[in-house]
């Protein structure tokens, strides 16, 4: 992320999220889902990089803000549909706490300013393209083989898999069935792809890169 390019812009991300803001919770309601859900993920991406340049020096980590009883994610320092917010609650309340809402392809799209995260698209969601966007998020992150990779007879996957288990398990019955759909862009060998899927094969959880995902650094 070039947070020095977008500060040298600020005005320009400052009338974005006021149009977010401004977004009222009838008007919201009327949209189509994936137009709801697009809003939503541009909305959690965009006040990160706000949470990012509301700090006096650029942090080495999101986890460097605020204190051990109010971290980056649970800080309320943004209005959205008509209700000051945390990014907590756009993710775990507004996204995953919805099921007219809830894909899990969300993990891939939602960007938590760390080097461990998917990348930042170039280009906003929007509902008309929203799946096609996801589906491509979601093969780009899972074919980083930083992420994700196989080796000698063990899976090693994004510690994103751990934390969101539960997600993965009730859209596809349980973690190994979920990526064993996705195993070609995983490089699941053919030899190994049934063992994923009955859950017989090795999964193991890679360290979490939470660097800053600033350019600069």
């Amino acid at each position: 992320m070039d947070y020095a390019g977008v500060a040298a812009d600020r005005p320009a991300l400052d009338a974005y999220l006021d149009r977010l803001g401004a977004v009222a919770p009838g008007r919201f309601q009327q949209w189509s889902r994936p137009a709801r859900l697009a809003f939503l993920i541009n909305a959690y991406n965009a006040f990160t990089v706000q949470l990012i340049l509301r700090q006096e020096s650029r942090p080495a980590s999101i986890r460097d803000i605020g204190s051990i009883f109010r971290g980056p994610w649970s800080q309320r320092f943004f209005t959205l549909l008509g209700e000051r917010r945390t990014l907590d609650e756009v993710e775990h309340d507004l996204i995953r706490g919805n099921p007219a809402l809830m894909d899990t392809r969300i993990h891939f799209a939602v960007n938590c300013a760390s080097v461990g995260c998917p990348a930042l698209r170039p280009e906003a969601y929007t509902g008309d393209a929203l799946d096609r966007q996801l589906d491509d998020a979601t093969r780009r992150f899972l074919s980083d083989r930083q992420r994700n990779r196989y080796r000698d007879g063990t899976l090693w996957v994004s510690s994103i898999f751990d934390w969101y288990r539960e997600d993965f398990v009730a859209d596809a019955g349980s973690l190994g069935a979920w990526l064993a759909a996705h195993a070609d862009a995983l490089g699941v060998p053919a030899s190994a792809r049934s063992a994923l899927r009955d859950d017989k094969l090795e999964i193991d959880f890679l360290k979490y890169d939470w660097s800053l995902n600033d350019e600069d650094r």
